[in-house]
């Protein structure tokens, strides 16, 4: 089957406290969360060679081609944002927590998309079913599904 697979750096980036900031005022967080990304993340990211792969509310998934780029990026961010926040007061400050990994990414192709769906619906036992063959020892088989009235699995 085909895919690309490739070693990347994985930066996981989340805004600490993003409840109780959202909670103490929800248009402010939202407005500065934006002017962060829009003025800051994001630029950093793009200077970095990085790829935003997935945002959700106060989350980045991002994907770069260097460990390296990612670390740099990632404190540039952090000291960056230290100074940004510096003149307010701590239950206002926007801080992120992020994490950097390297491994190797698996792109799938549209090839493969039926094969994706039921990755998706039980990871750990498509992972399971596809090194069971394999000299990779696995000691158990996953019980729960995402949807675990349907069988995808011959």
């Amino acid at each position: 089957m085909p895919s690309v697979r490739r070693l990347s750096a994985i930066f996981a980036a989340d805004v600490a406290g993003y409840s109780r900031l959202i909670g103490a005022d929800e248009s402010g967080t939202l407005q500065g969360l934006k002017a962060v990304r829009a003025e800051l993340v994001d630029p950093k990211i793009a200077e970095h060679r990085g790829r935003i792969v997935k945002t959700t509310g106060d989350g980045l998934l991002v994907e770069f081609g260097s460990v390296v780029d990612a670390l740099c990026c990632a404190s540039e961010v952090r000291v960056r944002m230290a100074e940004r926040n510096g003149a307010l007061p701590p239950a206002r400050r926007i801080e992120f927590r992020i994490g950097v990994h390297q491994d190797i990414v698996v792109e799938v192709t549209a090839s493969m998309s039926p094969l994706a769906l039921k990755a998706w619906r039980n990871p750990a036992e498509f992972v399971y079913r596809r090194v069971r063959a394999s000299s990779i020892p696995v000691f158990a088989l996953p019980k729960t599904s995402i949807h675990p009235s349907t069988d995808l699995w011959p």
